[in-house]
């Protein structure tokens, strides 16, 4: 009986810790331009959410930098534009701006940064999108954000 009652604790247990919303998530760049995802979802019960961001190529930010930048997905293109005169030293950003939800540093080979933000920014029913803001390279490295 003894037995038994561990054994149905311990599945409690476990489903239970299942069930738990995973509030990080890991993303990897390359030397060849990619994200090793194109999505990620955030659960609503998620009060924070962090992203860490790894570079698991071989060359040096100068060359084949690599940031996370979260905004709305129209801001994506106007954010990376307005962020080229900015320089790689501002992780090609522009200073204060507003339509920029989160960002980690630029990083290169090796190298890994996170960016924590409150959830509570985000809503339902708007189109999130993170991409990397290094010239040139949103139009390989970006992906959607979804509230579930």
């Amino acid at each position: 009986m003894f037995a038994k009652v561990v054994a149905v604790s311990l599945l409690t247990l476990a489903s239970g810790q299942l069930l738990a919303a995973e509030c990080k998530v890991t993303v990897d760049s390359t030397d060849q331009m990619s994200f090793n995802t194109k999505a990620i979802e955030i659960d609503k019960s998620c009060k924070t959410f962090t992203v860490e961001l790894t570079h698991s190529g071989s060359l040096p930010k100068e060359v084949m930098g690599h940031n996370w930048v979260l905004s709305k997905e129209a801001d994506m293109q106007p954010i990376a534009t307005d962020g080229l005169s900015a320089g790689i030293d501002k992780g090609y950003l522009k200073d204060g701006d507003e339509r920029i939800i989160a960002h980690t540093k630029i990083i290169g080979a090796g190298e890994t940064d996170s960016v924590t933000f409150d959830v509570s920014k985000l809503k339902a029913d708007e189109k999130y999108a993170f991409f990397c803001s290094f010239p040139g390279h949103i139009s390989m490295m970006k992906g959607t954000v979804t509230l579930k």
